[in-house]
């Protein structure tokens, strides 16, 4: 990725990312990794990460493209994507790394990338009572 992208565009490359290693590491955890994964009893595990990995670029992907249709609230919009780009990550990754047998230490990391998700939905939520920029919304003075 490059740093000369707009930030828009990192934003969708780092969402394009998230989602494309979601389906493969989900792919990985119902084939090729599934008998270690069921011997450790991580199976369920690594199934919720990939679930909330995907999820969470999906919704980053839909920030973004309601980023380019309202750019008064684009802003806004990038960080409550970055919020769940980065909650994928740390939660998604660190319970990866646990279903693998990897070190403890991963074990708080998954909480914050939680926090990071709730994060975004908040965000989200307090972006639905500002006024809005649409012409369009009969809301709107």
């Amino acid at each position: 990725m490059s740093a000369f992208l707009p930030p828009r565009s990192r934003l969708i490359a780092f969402a394009a990312l998230t989602g494309f290693t979601a389906v493969l590491l989900g792919a990985m955890g119902a084939h090729s990794l599934k008998s270690g994964l069921l011997a450790r009893g991580t199976l369920d595990a690594w199934e919720t990460a990939a679930h909330y990995q995907l999820a969470h670029a999906l919704a980053a992907l839909a920030a973004l493209v309601w980023s380019t249709a309202e750019p008064a609230r684009a802003p806004a919009l990038h960080r409550i994507a970055g919020w769940w780009l980065f909650g994928a990550w740390l939660f998604s990754g660190s319970i990866y790394t646990l279903a693998l047998g990897g070190p403890r230490f991963f074990g708080p990391v998954t909480p914050l990338g939680g926090l990071a998700f709730l994060t975004g939905w908040a965000l989200l939520f307090m972006l639905a009572f500002r006024p809005g920029h649409d012409a369009a919304d009969p809301d709107t003075p």
